[in-house]
């Protein structure tokens, strides 16, 4: 790549700088209260239960509310709804910070992934269209290094700072950061183009009652048994809303969904290994965390610095990931990312014991991290470069919509996993349950892989536009 095509153009580095800032706010609050529950549990005196929905509400907002923060952004202008979800985000940890039961914990942590639903498609969206598709994947690397550290640090900042200060200041952090960036990004930013896209009201009522009743199920199930009304109830509800949803939005003719967009077979399969990814890097975070803390006995903040060796990495190789998209193309990188973890997977459920010293999980550790972290950017490349700059808002917050309800549903399907298997009731329990959901994780990671093989081989890179087309999509 010559000088000039490393060269950012005017208002390239704001673009890249703020909406990276902005994936890692949110980002870091999907992980940062994992290390956390137990403080949180005595100070609130909160159930096991409440103190799940800590971290499933502010997912399941986030995941739900996807698709109509990506047509929001599309109505009314990528700009302002990138700063409208930084606002809310930035009030909502306020919220969390000051609440005096779990109850309003977990109300607060709802509205944080309301706003994250406004700011991750829209900062996804204005770094696509921000830069031309030969500089896409390396501006794309970047992003996702950056969001791989809130996801490696996130566990840690989680566990230091209710070990060593108060828990509170988890989310009193966020605070200064989102009143920083507000102006910024009103300033900074370039204005985008708006298409007056529709809401939607029906395809969302439909989207976010069909993924709210199988989540729901799969994580009361363990808990009350599959064979309850409640969770019979819930999934069929579930999933008679997803298919009235489908066959809503292929009647609509203004979808929130475009579901054209998955008779491409690169934007298809990309969003399935998106799936499959997110639920390997967020169920091995939740059981990991859990392992290193009620199965080897170590406390909040060592466990989180004992998951940095793996997920270091995410911050180290996606970077480069990115920029070897040119030369091998995505489907080499994911196929191949995700069997070096699905094997690493495996390498942990096998070793797993209580006792088991810390050296033996460093080597495992740092190849699933390795392996995702190779996974990550070819596989939020494929899904954005396979649409025109017109669909790139929707196919964004599609993309991202399946990328935190994959986390839900890998969290959900491997507690399934280990409460068939194990339980709390003692380290040997819990280390019973645990390495059949580290077999989960892996089976995810080998669907990964061949979805990402399903993925067309990349063809020639075409000679660079001018450099006014390379911001054509936006003002």
């Amino acid at each position: 790549m010559g000088t000039k095509e490393k060269r950012l153009m005017p208002g390239q580095g704001w673009v890249l700088a703020l909406t990276s800032v902005a994936s890692f706010m949110v980002s870091l609050d999907t992980q940062v209260v994992a290390t956390a529950l137990p403080v949180i549990r005595l100070h609130l005196h909160a159930s096991l239960a409440s103190l799940e929905w800590t971290v499933n509400a502010y997912t399941l907002s986030f995941a739900v509310l996807l698709l109509t923060g990506a047509a929001l952004g599309e109505r009314f202008g990528r700009r302002r709804m990138l700063a409208t979800g930084i606002g809310l985000f930035t009030i909502a940890s306020a919220a969390c910070a000051l609440a005096p039961d779990v109850g309003v914990l977990v109300a607060a942590r709802a509205m944080q992934g309301a706003g994250s639903a406004l700011v991750l498609p829209m900062a996804f969206s204005l770094l696509s269209a921000g830069f031309p598709p030969q500089r896409r994947a390396w501006a794309i690397g970047i992003f996702s290094s950056v969001t791989g550290m809130a996801v490696a640090s996130g566990p840690v900042v989680g566990g230091a700072v209710a070990q060593g200060i108060a828990w509170q200041w988890i989310f009193w952090l966020n605070v200064p950061i989102g009143l920083v960036m507000v102006p910024l990004i009103l300033t900074r930013l370039p204005l985008s183009d708006r298409n007056r896209a529709s809401l939607d009201p029906v395809g969302l009522v439909l989207a976010t009652g069909g993924a709210l009743g199988i989540v729901w199920a799969l994580i009361r199930a363990s808990d009350i048994g599959w064979g309850s009304p409640e969770i019979i109830a819930t999934l069929v509800a579930g999933v008679l809303l997803v298919v009235a949803f489908i066959g809503w939005e292929l009647r609509t003719p203004a979808p929130m969904v475009p579901l054209r967009l998955f008779r491409l077979p690169a934007f298809a399969a990309g969003n399935a290994v998106c799936v499959c990814l997110f639920g390997i890097l967020f169920g091995m975070v939740f059981f990991m965390a859990q392992f290193l803390e009620t199965g080897l006995g170590y406390g909040a903040l060592g466990a989180g610095l004992r998951l940095v060796p793996g997920w270091i990495t995410l911050t180290v190789i996606a970077p480069f990931a990115g920029t070897l998209i040119r030369r091998f193309g995505e489907r080499v990188l994911i196929a191949t990312g995700l069997t070096a973890t699905a094997a690493a997977l495996v390498w942990i459920g096998l070793i797993a014991r209580t006792g088991l010293p810390y050296l033996d999980l460093v080597a495992p550790l740092v190849l699933v991290g390795s392996g995702v972290s190779v996974a990550i950017p070819p596989t939020q490349s494929v899904v954005m470069t396979a649409v025109s700059p017109a669909d790139i808002g929707k196919a964004s917050g599609t993309f991202n919509m399946l990328r935190q309800l994959g986390g839900v549903f890998g969290i959900a399907i491997c507690a399934v996993v280990f409460a068939a298997h194990g339980g709390y009731r003692s380290p040997a329990a819990f280390v019973s349950g645990f390495g059949p959901a580290m077999f989960t994780c892996a089976g995810l990671g080998i669907a990964g892989a061949i979805a990402g093989l399903i993925i067309p081989r990349r063809r020639p890179a075409t000679p660079a536009p001018a450099p006014a087309a390379a911001l054509e999509t936006t003002r």
